[in-house]
Order: C-alpha cells, then structure tokens, then sequence
C-alpha cells in the first residue's frame, strides 16, 4: 500500500465546508483520487478526480519524525 498526498492546485472560494487535503492509502494515484472523492465537501467530488484542479503526489516517508499534513485556514 502506499500514500498519496491530494491537494487543491488554487485556493477555494469560498473556504468554507470544502475539504483541502487528504492523506491517502492506496494502490495507485487513481483509486487515491477515488477514494478522496467521495468524501469530498462542496467542491465537488469532480475536484479530486481532475488532475488540472488537484494534485496527488505519492508521499515517501521520511526517515526522521514529522508532520506529513497540516491543513490549517484562518477566519
């Protein structure tokens, strides 16, 4: 099994009841994509299937001690 890292290309807007990120555990880069999309908030689960929108990047894990996602918005 291996991890994908899916993040929106642009910002949303608006912010708010969107999903900015997931942390992924699957086969390949397109179940990834998938799997992100049905739990996807008012962007649309089109978003996570659209490489143009979205990127999904494979993580390879570090071999020290660290965050591997912070998705942190501001109001």
């Amino acid at each position: 099994m291996k991890l994908f890292l899916l993040k929106p290309r642009e910002n949303w807007n608006p912010w708010y009841d969107k999903a900015f990120g997931f942390v992924v555990a699957a086969q390949t880069r397109k179940r990834a994509r998938q799997l992100a999309s049905i739990k996807c908030g008012d962007e649309g689960e089109e978003v996570w299937l659209n490489s143009k929108l979205t990127s999904c990047k494979e993580i390879i894990l570090p071999k020290k001690e660290g965050i591997i996602l912070r998705d942190f918005a501001s109001a």
